[in-house]
């Protein structure tokens, strides 16, 4: 029993992960029906949208979905664990050791050495 929920729950995981991912497999799937019937742009073919303009219009609804439904969360509402959020705040003394300038030295240094090491030799 507990496999087949185990089941149910990866199949409903993937089908919200691929729900954003749907209409462009429907126009891939329906590209020339799209572009024929269901295209915006039909009146211009010299745009050759191909009815890539009903694909945009597809995207830009579920991403507007998206954000409709999402609530807005303030973090500070819900502390975690023993961490608190503070708000730090910069003063201009420290500003303007934060924009000090710092002089970067190179100390790496490449030394070429044509030298190729043999094993050493069996003498018998």
């Amino acid at each position: 029993m507990k496999i087949i929920w185990a089941h149910i729950f990866i199949l409903l995981y993937v089908t919200a992960m691929l729900r954003p991912v749907m209409p462009l497999a429907n126009y891939l799937i329906n590209q020339d029906y799209i572009a024929e019937f269901l295209c915006i742009n039909k009146d211009k073919p010299e745009l050759e949208c191909n009815g890539k303009c009903y694909l945009t219009k597809q995207l830009k609804e579920i991403s507007e979905e998206k954000e409709k439904n999402l609530p807005a969360i303030a973090m500070e509402d819900y502390p975690i664990g023993i961490m608190t959020f503070t708000l730090f705040e910069i003063s201009q003394d420290t500003k303007a050791i934060l924009q000090t300038n710092f002089q970067y030295t190179n100390n790496y240094r490449y030394s070429y050495l044509n030298l190729v090491f043999h094993p050493p030799s069996f003498n018998s």
